[in-house]
């Protein structure tokens, strides 16, 4: 149990969340955080965004290989919601029908690089068929998530269906999740902490009730990060796991950007997915009890050891 709960009074709620929908929204935020206002976000939509690259090859396990890995880890680890593209939620939803969902609205592929064209990632799904689909599956659905790239030339087209997707999001009682990052001809270096903290205060002007980030990469990224926090106001910042790195690094950072730069959570999928089933819930489980349970780096690390049963 997390000892960081909670009460409906300490949440925000938009004003463009109607009042038939308020109770829909706290319940909905209530889940997908846990009771604590910080999120755990297990993301699975890189099989589209990265094709089979995160899936299979050097490095990453066999378990991978098969889509049905990323539900087993979402049925069976501690996690706020697994993100992933309703087509993929739909043929496997009814085998796990226990998993806190959260669709992405938005993908495109990476092979298209930024040399050749800036990036547009338009909306696949509207919210629209995501309310529909709740209401017929019975899924536990409590979000959607949408990806924007600033200073892509196209970056129009995303600000304003980014904008119309939360307003709606939000009129239906949904968590809004954005996707935020620098990227484009125009955009020199991606990792600017001054850029990133750009990228939070749009995610706050769109609406959005968490952005999810890149960490900076500077010579002291957990104090750049600050910058973000500030610029995204009320907007929750979590930022990205990234490639698979050695575990202990990554917990004791996680552990940094939440009681150092001032996070709320995490959104992380390679450092998860591409490891064995077991010990691929038990990272999710340890990624959960600091971005949750308020647990310290070495506590995390015994639980991804399995040293601590949970």
């Amino acid at each position: 149990m997390a000892n960081n709960q909670i009460s409906e009074k300490d949440i925000t709620v938009p004003f463009d969340v109607p009042k038939k929908a308020r109770r829909e929204f706290i319940r909905n935020y209530l889940k997908i955080t846990k009771g604590t206002g910080n999120l755990m976000l297990f993301a699975g939509d890189q099989k589209i965004e990265h094709l089979n690259n995160d899936f299979y090859g050097q490095n990453i396990s066999k378990d991978d290989a098969s889509p049905k890995h990323l539900f087993e880890i979402a049925s069976k680890a501690k996690i706020g919601c697994f993100a992933s593209q309703m087509g993929l939620i739909a043929r496997y939803g009814p085998e796990y029908k226990n998993i806190p969902f959260l669709i992405k609205l938005n993908s495109k592929t990476n092979l298209l690089k930024t040399a050749e064209k800036d990036p547009l990632s338009r909306a696949i799904y509207t919210v629209d068929n995501v309310v529909e689909f709740k209401k017929n599956s019975g899924l536990n659905i409590l979000g959607v998530g949408y990806t924007i790239y600033i200073g892509s030339r196209y970056e129009h087209i995303m600000l304003a269906e980014a904008a119309q997707i939360i307003n709606k999001a939000h009129k239906n009682g949904l968590i809004a999740v954005i996707w935020a990052y620098p990227r484009g001809k125009a955009v020199k270096n991606e990792k600017d902490p001054h850029l990133i903290a750009g990228a939070a205060g749009v995610a706050a002007c769109l609406g959005a009730d968490f952005v999810k980030l890149n960490e900076p990469d500077t010579e002291n990224p957990i104090e750049e990060l600050k910058e973000a926090v500030l610029a995204a106001g009320n907007t929750k910042v979590v930022c990205a796991g990234g490639e698979s790195v050695d575990p202990k690094i990554f917990l004791e950072n996680l552990y940094k950007q939440i009681h150092i730069a001032g996070t709320a959570g995490n959104g992380t999928g390679r450092n998860i997915h591409q490891k064995p089933l077991g010990q691929a819930i038990r990272m999710a489980n340890a990624i959960y009890a600091v971005s949750v349970e308020g647990k310290n780096a070495q506590e995390a690390l015994e639980i991804y050891r399995g040293e601590i049963k949970t």
